[in-house]
């Protein structure tokens, strides 16, 4: 496996300001993983000898974001690096978070409080990479291992069985079996992570490379709900609100009423509004022909809609998300907002009042169902014959 030998420029500042003065400090966890793997790390960590307080001390620009816990964040070059005192945890009286950290003066004794063989890793200014839990051997060997006993590690944190499980999804390993095995004991449990700790993992294995993994999340217990075949989700792209709405699809494929969980993890009205309204559409049967998708969108919103196309799609129906691809290219009218005429128009011709919403109502529905209608002359005609049949 290639070593890495280049760093950002601020990530190499900030180690040689704390070298400098007499500081160890590595890039370490999942930023050294990903430079082996040949990834470009989304954040970088740093860990030093440092104490908080003298890392405030070097750099001109921090924030205490996690003091307690020994992180300060150093803002360099408009980049924030996290960077945390060498440290050792206490115990974890919740399954959440350690009740004591203490400070410590070792690499190795900080890298064995981590979670994962692969995120216990750091790299020393040659190159080299301190690794004394053998998480370059695991890279290799494509696995994901707990640093230490599983039993005890998932203990500590119940949120690392969730990782686990994500790590899998994302890097397409596998799970070592003491892991499994650990991970199908404790996952039944009762715990108190908090739902918004829960969805960014469940989200991140389920837009992954790898979904077959998010089985694990039901068949060991950490959710309740049916063993799936999640490598189905493949199918879908890997934005949450398709992958979501696939896995609820295969949940009521299962017999299982898919909103309890989804309400209970999404907190996100953005998110969950549009998979409870497309299970709502895909419950009462998907639209067959364009006049239908329109009148489904204008009842109930784009994202809704192609939540209920995903979940067809993941069943093996393909037509439903063809044909809604096909009314969305045609930038159809799907609101009063959109019709040729305005409300202020509809005021010169002499409506007033509630008539005007009803008009728009009218001309609405009609646009749904003949698209081509909407133009002023030919909604001023249907106006004038609905005037006529004694509309207004």
């Amino acid at each position: 496996m290639d070593h890495p030998n280049s760093l950002p420029p601020a990530v190499t500042h900030c180690c040689r300001t704390l070298w400098q003065d007499g500081f160890e400090a590595y890039p370490v966890g999942g930023c050294v993983r990903d430079l082996l793997l040949a990834r470009t790390p989304q954040d970088w960590d740093i860990c030093t000898s440092a104490l908080p307080q003298q890392v405030q001390n070097l750099f001109p620009h921090t924030v205490p974001t996690g003091i307690d816990y020994g992180t300060v964040t150093v803002v360099l070059d408009r980049q924030g690096l996290e960077v945390t005192t060498f440290r050792c945890e206490g115990s974890y009286r919740d399954g959440r978070r350690p009740d004591t950290v203490s400070f410590v003066s070792s690499l190795t004794h900080d890298l064995s409080r981590r979670d994962f063989t692969v995120n216990a890793m750091a790299l020393a200014p040659d190159g080299t990479v301190m690794d004394p839990f053998g998480g370059q051997a695991d890279l290799e060997g494509r696995v994901i291992r707990c640093v230490g006993a599983p039993m005890q590690r998932f203990q500590e944190d119940r949120l690392r069985m969730f990782r686990a499980i994500r790590f899998a999804a994302q890097l397409d390993f596998t799970l070592a079996p003491d892991l499994v095995h650990a991970l199908k004991e404790l996952g039944p449990q009762p715990h108190h992570l908090p739902p918004e700790r829960i969805r960014p993992e469940v989200e991140k294995t389920l837009c992954a490379p790898a979904p077959h993994w998010a089985k694990l999340f039901f068949s060991s217990g950490l959710l309740h709900g049916p063993e799936m075949d999640t490598s189905i989700l493949t199918r879908l792209s890997n934005a949450p609100l398709p992958r979501w709405a696939g896995l609820a699809s295969l949940m009521a494929e299962s017999g299982y009423d898919p909103l309890p969980l989804l309400q209970t993890l999404i907190r996100d009205k953005k998110l969950i509004v549009p998979l409870s309204r497309g299970l709502a559409l895909f419950r009462e049967d998907l639209p067959q022909d364009a006049s239908g998708w329109r009148h489904a969108l204008a009842r109930y919103g784009v994202p809704a809609c192609e939540a209920g196309a995903a979940m067809a799609q993941v069943q093996g129906h393909e037509a439903p998300r063809e044909l809604l691809d096909q009314v969305l290219a045609q930038r159809p009218c799907l609101s009063a907002k959109e019709l040729a005429l305005s409300g202020r128009e509809l005021a010169a011709m002499g409506l007033s009042g509630p008539d005007i919403g009803r008009v728009q109502g009218m001309l609405l529905g009609h646009v749904l169902d003949c698209p081509e209608d909407n133009t002023p002359d030919k909604l001023r005609q249907q106006i004038t014959t609905h005037i006529k049949d004694g509309g207004c």
